[in-house]
């Protein structure tokens, strides 16, 4: 479970224009994920560059990479993105005593 300044982290992460396009990409490619050099080949994004994008999102959890053979997949964490979801609109209405969700 997280904490706020887990979430706070996680939003800072999701904050960047480079790595929202990451995750974006990640989140259309499904569980199955996507290679590196695909999705560094498909954003046109250096290797050095995106690897950096990368390691940052991996250290919040949104992203976890896995090798298969010579190939390096990064897999979106859609639990992850879910608490951040769930973080932000568990207090939704309440004050007016209506529910949007």
């Amino acid at each position: 479970m997280m904490n706020i300044d887990d979430y706070a982290k996680t939003l800072k992460e999701l904050g960047h224009p480079v790595r929202l396009s990451i995750y974006k990409r990640l989140v259309k490619a499904g569980r199955s994920g996507i290679p590196v050099g695909a999705l560094q080949k498909e954003l046109d994004i250096p290797g050095s560059t995106l690897s950096h994008h990368l390691s940052a999102l991996v250290s919040v959890g949104l992203v976890q990479q896995i090798r298969d053979g010579r190939l390096l997949y990064c897999i979106p964490q859609f639990q992850v993105f879910d608490q951040l979801l769930d973080f932000l609109r568990d207090q939704c209405c309440v004050d007016s005593g209506v529910s949007s969700f």
